[in-house]
Parts: structure tokens; C-alpha cells; sequence
């Protein structure tokens, strides 16, 4: 397995005005950016800033998004990672992967942004056949988070933030819960992303209950159809 296989540094910049966010998560992410500014002052009466991140909740609503969001805003290189492609079936191999990506986001002072958490930071049970692989990783885990130094910055993701481990969840300085939008925030997002497209094609049928990437799929699928039916209709027209 070739780790960096596994990983994306993305290039594209995505700023924190262009993703919605919660008040609270607003809030929240404000401090830690203007912590980071400022970190060298604030080191002179060691204060550490923080830089430990665990955002949780829905799937599509937001969370990749933010992670570049806060690195474009840092102007730090992002090194994103799915960790469900991570976990090797040799001993030790998945401690190893994981140690590497470390040091790369430690190397790069980058933003090291790990999704699917949980596939490695389960809880560690008390059952013998629990005893091998994943305590052993997440003991690595915690060693990692212990010396991670707060020039670089550790997002991660998980659906699931109630089966990782108790000893994991504390090394976490901050919690961001991201939810499925309301109706009200969806509309802000509809006209966002039908802004460019011609007024005429904007009245599209508006579905609700959905996350912010179910809807940027639906209107890219629905204004795909649409911009190609006014095109088949030039064409008739020249005919």
C-alpha cells in the first residue's frame, strides 16, 4: 500500500465566507484563527493555542469544506486522508501509516485533516479479542496527539463521535457539531448556488430535509438537464 495513495493535498482555496456555518461553529472557528494569528505573542506567556479539532455529525453538511476553508484562511497546505482506506489487515502496518501521516503535516506545518475518525479510535473494549491491533493503535494515536505541536493544526471527522475512545476525546481542545440545515439556511444555499445560471432557469423545484452536498448534487444534475434542453432548443431553432 502506497500511503501517499491515500492522501490529497487539495490546491483549490475554499474561504470560511463561502461555507455555512452555525453561529456557534462561527464563533468558534473565529477564535481559533485569530489564536493562530497572533500564537507567537501569545507563546510569550505560554499560552498554546488550540489545535486539535473534532468535528461531528451528519454526512455533506459541511465539515471537509470547513477544514479547507480553515486552511486556505492560515494559508497552510491541507493534507486530507479517508481513514477507512487506512487500516491495513498486517500488524503494525496501520500504526505505521498513521505515524507517516503525522510527520508529513508535522513537516509541512500543515492542516492534517483525518476523516472517518472513527475507524481508529474506537473504544477500547475488555474483551480478549479486543486486545490486539486497535489498542495498540489507539495507544499510538494518543502518543501521536500528545506531541503534535501547534504550528500545524489536526481536524477530524466522524459520524459516529460516541464509539471513539474515551482517552481520545479528551486530547481534543475544541467540538464542532455540524447538523443537516434548516429550511431557511437550504434557501440561502439554493440562491447561492443558482446565482449564476440564468434567471429564467432559476425556478427549480426546491427539496428540503436534504444536506448541503445532496444539494449541490441535485442542482447540478437538474441544471445540467435544463441548460441542455435550451441548448437542443437553439439548435431547432437554427434548423
Amino acid at each position: 500500500m502506497n500511503l501517499f495513495d491515500l492522501t490529497i493535498t487539495d490546491p483549490k482555496e475554499i474561504h470560511l465566507e463561502n461555507v455555512f456555518l452555525s453561529e456557534e461553529n462561527t464563533k468558534i472557528l473565529t477564535q481559533v484563527l485569530k489564536e493562530h494569528r497572533y500564537v507567537d505573542a501569545l507563546k510569550e506567556y505560554n499560552l498554546e493555542v488550540d489545535h486539535k479539532i473534532l468535528m461531528h455529525g451528519a454526512s455533506g453538511c459541511g465539515k471537509t469544506m470547513t477544514a479547507k476553508a480553515i486552511a486556505t484562511t492560515l494559508g497552510k497546505p491541507i493534507v486530507i486522508v479517508d481513514l477507512s482506506t487506512l487500516i491495513s489487515s498486517r500488524i503494525g502496518e496501520t500504526s505505521k501509516n498513521l505515524k507517516a501521516l503525522f510527520d508529513r503535516a508535522i513537516r509541512d506545518k500543515a492542516v492534517l485533516f483525518l476523516d472517518e475518525f472513527d475507524q481508529i479510535s474506537k473504544m477500547r473494549g475488555n474483551d480478549d479479542k479486543d486486545v490486539g491491533e486497535m489498542r495498540r493503535l489507539v495507544n499510538t494515536l494518543l502518543q501521536l496527539f500528545d506531541y503534535f505541536p501547534s504550528d500545524s493544526l489536526l481536524i477530524c471527522a466522524t459520524n459516529h463521535p460516541e464509539i471513539i475512545d474515551t482517552a481520545i476525546l479528551r486530547r481534543f481542545q475544541l467540538r464542532l457539531s455540524f447538523k443537516k440545515p434548516t429550511s431557511e439556511q437550504l434557501d440561502t444555499y439554493y440562491n447561492e448556488l443558482l446565482k449564476p445560471f440564468p434567471v429564467h432557469l432559476q425556478g427549480i423545484d426546491r427539496k428540503y430535509s436534504l444536506s448541503y452536498a445532496e444539494v449541490r448534487d441535485y442542482i447540478n444534475t437538474t441544471m445540467k438537464a435544463k441548460l441542455i434542453e435550451e441548448l437542443e432548443k437553439q439548435e431547432a431553432v437554427n434548423l
